[in-house]
């Protein structure tokens, strides 16, 4: 299995290896067999103290580099130079590495160094909380949707705004990540004044809180009201289109079956 993996990877022997790692939700059953080999094959594991924290046994034997919010593009330039000295390193996420994660970012300083072609690279996907919300709700992504973050640390709000304006004029559902912390607390209510302009109050919103994770809450609401749920970084909204409908516990989009 080894020996096919590094193959697949384009790794020549003696070469320093980086593994882009999606880890899921955060708990073992969601994190695919592939991670899992990643990371087993690694001898350091870099990522946010949290996410470090949600491997437990996975990490025990491992070299261990964590650091805090805002300290992304350090720690991938720290692994980045672990493998550049021949080190065989896995960069973590949680849910998919290529969706918010650090997959972007470790590329673009592979290019900026110069040291893509000397440095083995895999990215590894993972469950996003996108679907593993969606999945605790019932079934609302079956249509056409849309994935827009609120944090605007690294995006502009306006940017974000003319995103959400022109999601809600197509009519896709939306999902929101990062939609309030302690310190951005209206950037949630901006974004449902801008949908409710296309969108009927009584429009079906559900809300799950550590999606996937031990302590996982599901709530389904509407535009007008979801405010009043306990929205958090933890949470991930999921808002339905002209089309979605709440049948029973479940939320869902028609797909445009006849039946």
């Amino acid at each position: 299995m080894q020996e096919d993996s590094l193959k697949w990877s384009n790794r020549s022997p003696g070469q320093g290896h980086i593994s882009i790692v999606g880890l899921g939700p955060g708990g073992p059953q969601d994190m695919t067999p592939r991670a899992t080999e990643a990371l087993a094959q690694a001898k350091v594991v870099v990522g946010y103290r949290p996410y470090i924290a949600l491997l437990g046994e996975l990490a025990a034997s491992k070299e261990v580099v964590a650091t805090g919010m805002t300290a992304e593009v350090e720690r991938c330039q720290e692994a980045v130079r672990r493998a550049a000295q021949g080190q065989r390193v896995a960069v973590i996420s949680s849910g998919d590495a290529g969706i918010y994660g650090m997959a972007g970012l470790v590329l673009q300083i592979l290019h900026q160094e110069d040291r893509a072609g000397r440095i083995g690279v895999e990215v590894v996907p993972g469950v996003t909380a996108a679907t593993a919300a969606a999945a605790a709700l019932g079934a609302p992504l079956m249509h056409d949707f849309a994935v827009i973050s609120l944090s605007d640390r690294l995006t502009p709000w306006e940017t974000i705004a003319r995103r959400l304006n022109l999601a809600a004029q197509g009519d896709f559902v939306i999902v929101l990540y990062n939609p309030k912390s302690k310190t951005r607390t209206w950037q949630l209510s901006s974004a449902q004044e801008i949908i409710l302009q296309y969108r009927s109050p009584a429009t079906p919103v559900g809300v799950v809180r550590q999606a996937g994770r031990p302590g996982q809450q599901v709530w389904i609401s509407d535009l007008a009201s979801f405010l009043s749920l306990p929205v958090d970084m933890l949470s991930t909204v999921i808002i339905g289109n002209s089309q979605t409908q709440v049948l029973g516990k479940w939320m869902v989009t028609p797909r445009g079956y006849e039946l």
